[in-house]
């Protein structure tokens, strides 16, 4: 089965027709500002974060070291999909993470401390930028493997299966691992296995310095049609779009336990990384030309003002908390304290953090 792509050509039309959506109709007016204050505190804690990683700390040094992948551009993606979840659904994602982990509910504070490298960060400081984690709210990372964490969601999605839950599983990955084997092997055995998984590419055109023309034949959700799965296109930029599709192909996944494909179009305002200068693969106008016709937030804004639900006070209250939001988790961080040299051995084995249940034998750390 297939489902061939609706992609817009009239965005009026597309608009109107995502909002009056059932799923997009019921939501009150708190709640539709509560998605537009999700995506200005996505941005604003991504913006707070480059200041981080580009400022000196006391001591001379980098406040963040390794990588740093910003989210700035995408936020309709995470907010519009994790924005459907329920009890027994999961997300899973690649190394662009934080849009992600805010957009499931968690703490800014300890997000900007993994950053940080701190022992308060939601992974201990062990992770960083690439590998937030958060059981309790069904959030499985943040992966640094391209693709890697593909084959893990089309596990969570069979545990949701063998468990007999009526729930789902988001797996995110860029458009740079759509050619990755793992990726497909995961298209394979969720086709045969009939999981309810959704495979969530995020299209923002670039795999890290090359375009997605010229590295993946083809529409990439296309691919699905060889596995026999349903795929759709979805305008990224739009949230009541991505609400609208990905609620018809979630309740599919949690109803009659079938996977998907979804290749939604996006685009990232910022290099690859922070360390990605971003100069020799496009251009200024063409980031210039996103921002001011399909920037995520300026629409949902302009829509919500349309709809008498948002106003200019509320507008600049929103930006100002979700600054000063951000500055609170950049203060939190910087004051928190570094892991002890004993942590590194924490977290690891199990049979380490509990040693009165250990069963193995023998040494598990070698000097």
């Amino acid at each position: 089965m297939s489902t061939q792509s609706t992609a817009t050509t009239d965005k009026k039309d597309a608009v109107s027709t995502s909002r009056s959506a059932p799923i997009n109709a019921k939501l009150n007016a708190e709640e539709r500002i509560e998605l537009y204050r999700k995506m200005v505190r996505i941005r604003r804690f991504e913006e707070r974060s480059l200041r981080s990683y580009q400022a000196k700390n006391s001591a001379g040094g980098t406040n963040i070291g390794g990588f740093l992948h910003l989210y700035i551009g995408q936020e309709a993606v995470a907010v519009g999909c994790c924005s459907l979840m329920g009890k027994n659904d999961h997300v899973i994602t690649a190394y662009r993470d934080h849009g992600h982990a805010i957009a499931v509910g968690m703490d800014t504070k300890p997000l900007m401390a993994e950053l940080y490298g701190k022992i308060t960060g939601c992974s201990k400081g062990k992770g960083g930028s690439m590998h937030y984690f958060d059981p309790s709210r069904n959030y499985w990372g943040g992966h640094g493997i391209v693709g890697g964490q593909i084959p893990l969601g089309t596990g969570l999605a069979y545990a949701v299966k063998y468990k007999g839950l009526k729930g789902a599983a988001m797996a995110f990955m860029g458009d740079g691992a759509v050619n990755q084997g793992a990726v497909h092997e995961a298209y394979n055995l969720a086709a045969l296995w009939n999981l309810p998984v959704i495979f969530v590419i995020e299209n923002n055109g670039y795999s890290m310095g090359t375009s997605q023309a010229r590295s993946s034949a083809g529409e990439l959700a296309r691919r699905a049609d060889a596995y026999d799965m349903a795929w759709d296109v979805i305008n990224g930029h739009d949230l009541y779009e991505v609400r609208d599709k990905m609620d018809t192909l979630l309740t599919r996944a949690r109803e009659q336990s079938l996977p998907a494909v979804v290749e939604i179009k996006t685009y990232r305002y910022r290099g690859h990384s922070v360390a990605d200068p971003d100069k020799t693969y496009r251009n200024k106008t063409e980031i210039e030309e996103y921002q001011r016709t399909k920037d995520p937030i300026t629409l949902f804004q302009e829509m919500l003002v349309a709809e008498n639900v948002l106003t200019p006070e509320l507008i600049e209250k929103i930006n100002t908390e979700a600054r000063a939001e951000a500055d609170q988790a950049a203060d939190f961080a910087d004051a928190s304290p570094y892991p002890t040299v004993e942590d590194i051995q924490k977290d690891v084995y199990w049979e380490i953090d509990n040693p009165s249940e250990r069963k193995s034998q023998g040494r598990l750390f070698f000097d």
